[in-house]
């Protein structure tokens, strides 16, 4: 443990160092991060200690996680999403619930021991998608805007929406566990969803009052301007958590009440938060190459990888599919926003949630299929992200419509993506 702090700040650094040149090859900062963690932990070299950095995970990836939507959704122009609603809302509303049941019927199949409520709590916690690992799908420009907003937007929401889901289905599994604490799988719902609404709203309207009245007054020096986004954030987190309720849909919607009361986007505001959300995430990732999916590859069986590679395919592309049925959208576009569903962050959290507090008779099982999940998409998604996306872009100005399909043809943007820092310089 001893050389855990170096080695997470060299890593940090080097990446840094060679940051211009990462972004538009296939290796992804995430690649690298994931890569060192493996290489210093137990199965390696043994400098991260797998029992002193087990607690610090879950700290680290929830508080990457708030930040990061918190920033996310103050970003979205609700007025621009209400007009071009369709993608995410087809993505949500269709392709979620049933990549969350294809999931479940996958584990079942595949882990037959497992309970109902265990294959659907594996199902749950790989079923929302980050963005962040294949950047260059949402930030290349030739790429049709409602099919990168809409990936985006998506991934952006799916993680609040799947918190309540998967307390519910612990609650269901395990009575005993800490996360139920009594309460009835509905009753949790309601309390995770409602309780976060009240923290997320509080939240968002305390940081917007501070900026906009504070600010109007010249009360607020420049240097504690950036402090605001990332203090909001936890507040929301922390009093939708005091209530009983999910700190993460708190994050999400302080987000969206602090744009919908500055009337604008926040723009460099967050450019702290989002900063910080960057270096949290990649401290996250090293800390899961080194002391979860180090361990976990050491346990690799032929149906543990088998349910990565279908977690990663057929179950979120088929759900995609159906969800995508009635907008003339065409097979390349269908297969591109398929594959593009990386597994990261989240899923990440809910291993851990599930970890801590629940005691599932195959809870072992569990992490491993979500760990080696998670590690296959780091790199199969980084790897293909920006190969991909030139070669559907490419495809794409080659096959014009003189009536292309509404989804593939809108160039306006609904949220700014997170840009590579340097293309902010």
């Amino acid at each position: 443990m001893d050389w855990a702090l170096a080695i997470v700040a060299v890593t940090l650094l080097g990446v840094a160092a060679i940051s211009r040149r990462l972004y538009g090859t296939p290796i992804t900062p995430a690649m690298v991060f994931v890569a060192v963690g493996l290489l210093a932990g137990p199965k390696v070299l043994g400098e991260i200690d797998l029992e002193s950095s087990s607690a610090t995970v879950r700290a680290l990836a929830e508080a990457t996680l708030a930040l990061v939507l918190f920033c996310d959704a103050s970003r979205i122009d609700l007025g621009l999403l209400r007009r071009q609603v369709g993608v995410p809302v087809r993505l949500l509303g269709i392709g979620l619930p049933l990549t969350i049941a294809l999931g479940a019927v996958g584990a079942a199949v595949i882990f037959d021991r497992f309970t109902v409520e265990e294959a659907l709590i594996l199902a749950i916690v790989l079923a929302p998608t980050d963005a962040a690992l294949g950047q260059a799908v949402v930030t290349e420009p030739r790429v049709p805007g409602r099919i990168r907003q809409g990936l985006n937007v998506e991934s952006g929401l799916n993680d609040g929406i799947c918190v309540p889901l998967l307390f519910a289905a612990v609650a269901l599994a395990d009575v005993e566990s800490e996360i139920s604490e009594g309460r009835s799988a509905v009753t949790l719902v309601l309390e995770e969803i409602g309780y976060g609404v009240v923290g997320g709203v509080l939240g968002g309207l305390l940081v917007a009052a501070i900026v906009i009245h504070a600010g109007r007054r010249g009360l607020i020096a420049g240097q504690w301007r950036q402090v605001i986004p990332g203090a909001g954030a936890a507040l929301a987190y922390g009093t939708a958590a005091a209530l009983g309720g999910s700190g993460f849909i708190a994050a999400f919607v302080a987000g969206m009440t602090f744009r919908l009361a500055l009337k604008k986007d926040p723009e460099h505001i967050n450019d702290l938060s989002e900063q910080v959300g960057n270096v949290l995430n990649g401290v996250t990732f090293v800390l899961f190459g080194a002391i979860l999916l180090g361990p976990a590859l050491g346990e690799l069986t032929w149906d543990l990888a088998l349910y990565a590679v279908l977690s990663l395919t057929v179950v979120r592309m088929l759900p995609v599919v159906i969800a995508m049925l009635g907008t003339r959208a065409r097979p390349p576009t269908l297969g591109f926003m398929g594959w593009f569903g990386p597994r990261g962050l989240a899923s990440i959290v809910f291993a851990v949630i599930v970890v801590e507090e629940s005691n599932l008779p195959h809870e072992h099982l569990i992490v491993l299929a979500i760990y080696l999940t998670v590690g296959l998409s780091v790199f199969a998604h980084g790897l293909t992200a920006s190969p991909l996306a030139g070669r559907y872009a490419s495809w794409y100005e080659r096959h014009p419509r003189d009536k292309p399909p509404p989804m593939e043809s809108a160039p306006t943007e609904v949220t700014r993506a997170r840009a590579p820092a340097e293309q902010l310089t």
